[in-house]
């Protein structure tokens, strides 16, 4: 963790300036920007699950494009079909 004191007649500025100059030199700030939006890896089980659904859809899709009736009104009911 990174402190700065306050030393005998500094400034408050000269103080965020030397607190932002350790943070920058840390590298705290840096890694922290890398794992902000970090998630973790989908297990294979859940990558499995995943294509599968995406594959019904698809077929449900072209089976929708056949027919003619394909719209942005079917796909919502294809998913909430497929979701239940």
């Amino acid at each position: 963790m990174i402190e700065a004191r306050k030393k005998d007649r500094e400034t408050t500025e000269s103080l965020m300036r030397r607190f932002s100059r350790r943070i920058q030199q840390s590298g705290v700030l840096v890694q922290a920007r890398k794992t902000r939006f970090r998630t973790d890896e989908k297990s294979k089980r859940e990558k499995r699950q995943e294509a599968l659904y995406k594959v019904k859809i698809r077929k449900e899709i072209d089976k929708f494009k056949k027919l003619g009736k394909f719209d942005e009104e079917a796909l919502k009911n294809i998913k909430r079909k497929m979701s239940e």
